[in-house]
């Protein structure tokens, strides 16, 4: 047994063993914690403005036919989330201010990269184990301070963050990484999703209850995606900036108020970029064999739209939504030059289930025909014509994805998701063979 395996085996069952001797909500399915309120403690703690949060999400894959790699196997990836939220206002007396922190520790290995992908290419964004990735390694992904103004007109959040927490930022229901949080830190090599935070912040203006406008502006530091630097807080390495901007609007339609979520916005990024295909002089750099040429920064935009269409019985809490999503990139500098996805959601499907859901999703992920060509020019310059042979560059086009699942909502605090994928092209190499993948979610809130 793994040390690591052994720890989270103790830990679980040190709960068990606490649960003859602790109150009798531990382990409850009402309870919104698999600990239970400790007592009384926990919902006293969270009167006082102290919340703090555990989590644990598992994510299991197996290749049933298909990819780079025929040999099948499985591969276990996890994530534990530590942290929480001071309510200032409560603690302190500040008005409308609060304290977020958050934790991560990723480990595990990768179906995607181990199986899927050719590894002369790798993947491009679809990885069907979503977290994994930026790292296996303990991090710092949130420290920040939050404040309110006029009612909630103006809000302002500044510390270490990841910028898609609060832009392009969509939530999470997929396994596949293709259809899961924000598309913009899937391709994008500026960008960075959770759990990698950087200094940052952004102003936010509720002009309505419904909409609103926001911009702003992050640290770019490549050294942190480093596994050495989940803590590292000064700014060595900062190559440049992130500036974003976003509009949304967040309608709830119709007498039951089915909610919906559009949002529209790019970014641009001011450290130098290389040219995926051109010199100094124009010319393709595998021709001339110069270096690439350098661009004064890159951009991007992106746009979503997700909206509940139906009710059961006017409950909105269960219906159909749909979403689709997508994402341009710089066509310069960038290995995709689009990424788009679409899919519904159905919650509550069935009367004796009403927590439970059924989704699916489908993506396209398109990798810049600048890349493709240079891919094609390095083999034509090298007279290399057979795909097997190892110094050859694969040639990469699109790659699809697509992913059916059920949400077991078992308790407040335990959601297991079974699902399927699929992938055509894996790695967007039409060399590879189409993938059919089983996976397995395990979310769980201590």
């Amino acid at each position: 047994m793994s040390p690591r395996v052994f720890v989270s085996s103790c830990f679980f069952m040190g709960c068990v063993s606490c649960a003859a001797h602790a109150d009798e909500e531990m382990f409850s399915a009402s309870s919104r914690w698999m600990t239970g309120d400790w007592g009384g403690l926990r919902t006293e703690l969270l009167d006082k403005g102290y919340d703090f949060q555990l989590s644990y999400q598992s994510e299991s894959a197996a290749n049933l036919s298909g990819g780079y790699d025929h040999d099948h196997t499985a591969r276990y990836t996890d994530q534990f989330n530590i942290g929480g939220a001071l309510d200032l206002q409560k603690i302190l007396g500040l008005p409308a201010a609060n304290l977020q922190l958050q934790i991560t520790e990723r480990s595990g290995r990768d179906l995607t990269n181990d199986r899927l992908a050719d590894p002369r290419t790798g993947t491009i964004g679809s990885s069907v184990q979503e977290n994994y990735g930026r790292g296996q390694t303990w991090r710092i992904t949130v420290l920040a301070y939050q404040q309110k103004f006029f009612d909630d007109v103006l809000d302002i959040k500044a510390g270490r963050l990841p910028i898609g927490s609060d832009f392009d930022s969509t939530g999470c229901v997929f396994q596949n990484n293709s259809m899961c949080g924000g598309l913009v830190g899937h391709a994008s090599t500026v960008w960075f999703n959770s759990p990698v935070g950087q200094w940052g912040g952004r102003i936010k203006v509720n002009m309505t209850p419904q909409v609103y406008a926001q911009v702003g502006a992050y640290e770019y530091n490549p050294t942190l995606l480093d596994s050495n630097n989940g803590f590292k807080l000064n700014t060595s390495g900062q190559e440049g900036m992130t500036y974003v901007g976003e509009l949304g609007w967040t309608p709830s339609l119709g007498a039951e108020g089915m909610a919906g979520k559009y949002m529209f916005g790019g970014y641009w990024n001011s450290a130098d970029a290389n040219d995926v295909l051109k010199d100094n002089n124009g010319i393709d750099k595998q021709l001339s064999g110069n270096p690439a040429d350098v661009h004064d920064g890159r951009y991007g935009w992106y746009a979503y739209a997700r909206q509940q269409v139906t009710t059961v019985d006017g409950d909105a809490k269960r219906g159909l939504s749909l979403f689709a999503h997508y994402s341009g990139y710089d066509k310069d500098s960038s290995t995709l030059d689009w990424q788009a996805q679409v899919g519904a959601i159905y919650a509550g499907p069935f009367d004796a289930r009403p927590q439970d859901s059924l989704a699916i999703g489908f993506s396209e992920l398109h990798v810049n025909p600048a890349l493709t060509k240079n891919q094609r020019v390095h083999n034509q310059v090298n007279n290399l014509v057979d795909y097997a042979n190892p110094a050859y560059q694969p040639i990469q086009h699109a790659e699809y994805a697509a992913e059916i699942h059920y949400d077991f909502k078992l308790t407040n605090w335990l959601m297991v998701r079974p699902n399927l994928q699929y992938l055509a092209n894996p790695g967007g190499v039409y060399e590879v063979d189409n993938a059919f993948v089983a996976g397995l979610t395990v979310n769980t809130v201590f």
